[in-house]
């Protein structure tokens, strides 16, 4: 549970080629981005609430039960059984490694480095390191196996500073550099994959990447060469296609996920070198989907896709919200943060951490699912191998402690409202440096107090930031006791001179929201209470189908009633709550739950709840 407790630089080029495996150390890319980070977050760290419970659970419960042997299975002996199967191995050193940085668990840490230890061997002479025989190369998956690999090479060497790691992703680099290009004998790399060129395409990410971490010239050519390529008669038609049409469903084929690994790649490459091209279009493709094709537990795509405006059906059978999607979401918001420091993007982040990304991984058993509906069943599979989301959903978990609080624009910020302790350096008013020590007490969502505690090292004067969420009702401040005043915005700045143990008390109601259910779901509405869509679970309401639709009054507004102390032994989570609906005969007491927590007994779930208008009068 205790975060690294020491940081250093060290550069690569003068650490022993087999370098010290304590992850106290980071090995940091030796090329600055021209466009720093405006969201920097926090590195000394630690939860102990919701959040830190997922990211325990998926490691108990998912990454640790990983059987290298099924992971490396097609490289050891090609083919592999499935034609995706080499994109596995890089997501879980991606996943693996993030979760050791934060847990300092030495069990992940054995399994990941037994599973560089033989994955590094299976790389062949001329950099290959994908699961495909000869006559297949460079088809299919195989690009995207090979981005994988780099990434995961990439976060593993970033810890320990192992050599061969960093040599096994350029030799593959190099091949690919190598076989793709306009020179004489070198293939077009869109027709190197699926999806008008969107899924090679976005080896973009780890290219932009390894310049990074190496200053090869190389990365930084074949990075211009994918923008380049994408905008020809074989590609995907990114930058013509948003600058035409302002909408994502036209760029390739929409393929959602491929899409959204794009856009990574693309901001980071913005980062690299300034080049503000794609950047302007990337904020409006955000906005186009937030709009459009954003589902309340923030998720998107059916069938894989980007769909049509307004068009979000959320059963099992149209395969609505792809668990790759959800994590890719993640990303491209954590990188537009960074680059922009800008909170929607963090509450962006917060509805698909809270709500879909929790879902698609079952809390009981670890399982995940491919695609998790709003409506019926969530089909949970507990193997390794059988899809890319059974990797994907792991590596969002792992993501989690560097999305809750940090530095934008150098002035520390809380994000999220998550009980814990953080230490960060920051500087004060007059440019001097101070540790500051932040703890957080709360035992949120279930209830909107939070109490921080403030030590800076000296009493100075500087800003402490609070993201104010759009779902937080009645939003309070009070410092050692005194209310503080604020101008309603997205965010409370408070600079004062802070003393060692200052108290600062947040608080904000959490009532239960209603949700029209929109173009897919005229005669339904939703419930949310603070950043979590809740659900009915039919283990829980047993026999509610056949008091539906509810009973509801528009404006009304209906009172929960905490009933945790209800749920099963079985049940992991801590969260339920009661709500009434209509009178006498048409009574309907409902047992709600988080939709992260539903479903975990293959249980049938309803996000949507078909209703009738009420002809009572309006609550008071």
């Amino acid at each position: 549970m205790k975060k690294v407790t020491a940081f250093f630089v060290c550069i690569a080029m003068v650490c022993e080629a087999n370098a010290s495996t304590d992850s106290t150390v980071y090995w940091k890319p030796i090329v600055a981005n021209k466009i720093a980070d405006k969201y920097v977050s926090a590195e000394l760290e630690t939860f102990t609430g919701l959040l830190n419970d997922h990211i325990y659970i998926n490691l108990n419960k998912r990454l640790l039960q990983i059987d290298s042997a099924i992971l490396l299975s097609g490289f050891l002996h090609r083919p592999g059984s499935q034609v995706w199967i080499g994109e596995h191995v890089g997501k879980f050193l991606f996943s693996a490694t993030k979760t050791y940085v934060y847990t300092h668990d030495e069990r992940i840490k054995a399994l990941l480095d037994a599973m560089v230890r033989r994955y590094i061997p299976t790389q062949l002479p001329d950099g290959y390191i994908g699961t495909y025989l000869p006559k297949d190369y460079w088809t299919e998956w195989d690009v995207w196996a090979h981005k994988y690999a780099i990434i995961g090479l990439l976060n593993y060497y970033s810890i320990t500073g192992y050599a061969p790691a960093l040599e096994t992703a350029k030799k593959a680099a190099n091949l690919i550099c190598r076989t793709f290009g306009t020179a004489p004998g070198q293939l077009d790399l869109n027709k190197a994959g699926d999806h008008v060129g969107l899924a090679p395409g976005s080896i973009l990410e780890p290219m932009v990447d390894l310049y990074r971490y190496t200053g090869d010239t190389r990365y930084l050519a074949f990075s211009k060469y994918i923008l380049a390529n994408w905008e020809t008669t074989t590609g995907p038609k990114i930058l013509a296609n948003l600058r035409k049409y302002g909408n994502v469903t036209t760029v390739g084929d929409a393929k959602a996920y491929e899409m959204l690994s794009c856009f990574v790649g693309i901001l980071k490459y913005y980062k690299l070198t300034g080049d503000t091209t794609y950047f302007g279009l990337l904020k409006a493709a955000w906005q186009d989907i937030v709009d459009k094709r954003l589902y309340i537990t923030g998720t998107a795509s059916v069938g894989e896709v980007f769909t049509p405006d307004h068009q979000l059906p959320a059963d099992n059978s149209v395969h609505m919200g792809e668990g790759c999607v959800t994590v890719t979401w993640i990303q491209f918001n954590e990188q537009l943060l960074k680059i922009t420091g800008e909170l929607k993007y963090a509450e962006e982040m917060e509805k698909a951490v809270y709500n879909h990304l929790f879902a698609a991984e079952n809390p009981e058993t670890g399982c995940v699912s491919y695609y998790t509906a709003l409506q019926g069943a969530k089909p949970y599979r507990c193997d390794q191998g059988f899809s890319c989301c059974l990797s994907s959903i792991p590596r969002g978990i792992s993501m989690i402690p560097s999305l809750i609080w940090g530095k934008i624009n150098n002035q520390f910020t809380v994000l999220m409202y998550e009980p814990g302790s953080v230490k960060e350096n920051i500087v004060a008013d007059d440019g001097s440096k101070l540790l500051l020590q932040l703890k957080a007490e709360t035992s949120f969502p279930k209830d909107g107090a939070v109490t921080y505690t403030v030590t800076p090292s000296k009493a100075k004067r500087f800003s402490l930031n609070f993201r104010i969420p759009s779902w937080a009702v009645n939003y309070r401040v009070s410092i050692n006791g005194g209310v503080q005043d604020y101008t309603p915005a997205d965010e409370l700045n408070i600079n004062r001179v802070w003393q060692a143990n200052d108290k600062v008390e947040v608080m904000f109601d959490l009532p239960l929201q209603i949700v029209p259910g929109g173009l897919s779901y005229p005669g339904s509405i939703a419930f949310k209470r603070g950043p979590q869509v809740l659900a009915v679970d039919s283990v829980l309401n047993v026999g509610h189908e056949k008091a539906l639709p509810i009973s509801y009054t528009i404006g009304t507004q209906y009172p929960v009633t905490d009933v945790a102390g209800q749920l099963p032994n079985y049940w992991v989570g801590k969260q339920a709550y009661s709500v009434t609906f209509g009178e006498g005969a048409t009574k309907q007491d409902l047992i709600l739950v988080p939709f992260a927590d539903a479903g975990q007994s293959a249980s049938p779930l309803q996000v949507w709840v078909p209703f009738k208008l009420a002809t009572t009068a309006k609550r008071e």
